[in-house]
């Protein structure tokens, strides 16, 4: 039997999450969860059935039609009604990797007893995730704010029959699927479409895995800094720890210490330089990788409460005898931590696409373009426009979302977060500077090549000889997109 991981009001850690999706793990309810479940739904049944008051979502209408009473007879068509109605996605696919986590974390928010469904219902998410049923979820449509009400319907879709799903590579109605597994639709009863709905479920699957990216890729970017700046001839000077304890910044003496740690034992840091200071794509390191880890700590603190938390609406308390209405599905805390990842991000790809036109323009005794014959041979000049290009369009993608706001549902929801776009933009900033990340290490090892016999450190010239068994070294032009291809799979395999 497989590794599993017992759903439960536990804290949920990245760590966790991390070996959960990596170590593929199932997932199931452990006693706990099945008990506060079925005790929320059961304490929301007896409530419904011995009062006529008005209820929101539970026995209204949503959202601007909240003031429209709903008969008993049709409360179950509806919670299908609102399932079906706002499935209104558009835009490219989500990611296999997100919709997995969604699916994930709305167990999760459901396990936790305050939503009102039915036991069967969550056991039938998990057995999506479990069977690798991965519904078709696109990327446009939520406002961040109502919870991720598109993105989520086409989640849930599957439960009912209806919608598509990915299995095995293929797409398939929902309903193709369920004779497959020989499982019933779920029939869905009062207040369960609304809590499958609401919730954040989209913008936190896109910020954990942006979480988890960065912090491997912000390591990188100080393995691969502080090979260009040992292959570049720079000094060891501005990574001293008495500069860095006068601004004590923690993300600032984590990277000062991690690069002198990097060179310790580098032959080549230990020349004496002719020159006193190095640029401050080079020189600032500490100061410009250390902000991006401060804001990735902010933004990390930001989703461990989201995911750890209940976000759909009204919030169901048996023990208080209370139902209460609010706003736990407002995005706006993921919206700006989503907007703050993005620009800290983009930010190790602007000073690393510096670091890059440092190496090839000629200076401290490297060849322009870091080629043998240049002028025969354009060499690495065109890793540069790539990375740049890359660069550029990341700034671009930096433009806050969460700045705006659009009214809707007829002036009722008058504020929204746009926290899924932040979400969206953000997942493509990952990408952009791991590839620009990439373009780095290809052009520092290949600077590092013209410094010998001289050796960086052990831990340098370890990661290099791996790096060497994929790109080797370039004496003449070549097609460096395989080369491009090949870094970026070596950073997501390699750990230094």
């Amino acid at each position: 039997m497989g590794k599993v991981h017992y759903i439960s009001s536990e804290h949920l850690s990245l760590e966790a999450i991390d070996t959960i999706l990596t170590q593929q793990y199932t997932l199931a309810l452990s006693d706990e969860a099945e008990q506060r479940i079925m005790h929320c739904h059961e304490y929301l049944q007896q409530k419904i059935n011995s009062t006529d008051r008005s209820i929101y979502g539970i026995n209204t209408g949503f959202g601007a039609l909240c003031n429209k009473k709903i008969s008993p007879a049709d409360l179950e068509q509806l919670q299908r009604n609102l399932v079906m109605s706002h499935a209104c996605g558009t835009g490219p696919e989500v990611p296999q990797e997100v919709v997995k986590l969604m699916l994930l974390l709305k167990i999760q928010s459901l396990a936790y007893g305050h939503s009102g469904v039915q036991l069967k219902t969550v056991k039938r998410l998990i057995d999506f995730y479990n069977r690798e049923v991965y519904p078709m979820v696109y990327q446009q449509g939520s406002l961040g704010a109502s919870g991720d009400l598109a993105p989520l319907a086409h989640l849930c879709l599957p439960l009912i029959g209806m919608g598509e799903v990915s299995f095995q590579g293929y797409k398939l109605a929902s309903e193709h699927v369920l004779d497959m597994f020989s499982w019933e639709p779920v029939v869905l009863k009062a207040k369960e479409g609304l809590a499958l709905l609401n919730g954040t479920q989209f913008m936190a699957a896109y910020g954990v895995l942006a979480l988890l990216q960065a912090r491997r890729l912000a390591r990188q970017a100080d393995v691969v800094g502080a090979l260009s700046l040992d292959a570049f001839g720079g000094l060891l000077e501005p990574f001293n720890e008495a500069i860095h304890r006068l601004r004590p910044h923690k993300g600032q003496l984590q990277t000062a210490e991690a690069v002198r740690q990097l060179l310790e034992g580098s032959e080549l840091i230990q020349q004496k330089k002719e020159h006193v200071q190095d640029p401050y794509s080079f020189r600032c390191m500490p100061q410009v990788h250390g902000a991006t880890k401060d804001a990735l700590a902010f933004a990390e603190q930001v989703f461990l409460t989201e995911i750890n938390s209940v976000t759909d609406n009204p919030n169901i308390f048996p023990e208080e005898d209370e139902i209460l209405s609010g706003g736990n599905f407002h995005g706006q805390p993921l919206a700006l931590a989503l907007d703050f990842m993005a620009i800290a991000l983009a930010e190790l790809g602007n000073i690393s696409e510096r670091r890059i036109y440092q190496l090839i323009s000629g200076g401290r005794n490297l060849p322009e373009f870091l080629i043998a014959e240049p002028g025969l041979n354009s060499g690495f000049m065109i890793s540069q426009y790539t990375a740049a290009s890359i660069v550029s369009q990341s700034k671009q993608l930096c433009s806050p979302a969460s700045i705006d706001s659009i009214s809707s549902s007829n002036n009722q929801e008058d504020h929204v977060s746009m926290g899924a776009n932040a979400a969206t933009k953000l997942y493509q900033v990952v990408h952009n500077l791991e590839r620009v990340l990439a373009i780095e290490l290809m052009n520092a090892a290949q600077a590092l090549d013209f410094r010998r016999p001289l050796k960086t450190s052990q831990v340098l010239e370890e990661m290099v000889a791996r790096y060497r068994e994929k790109v080797t070294f370039a004496t003449t032009d070549r097609m460096l997109h395989n080369d491009i291809m090949a870094s970026i799979a070596f950073l997501r395999t390699d750990t230094v």
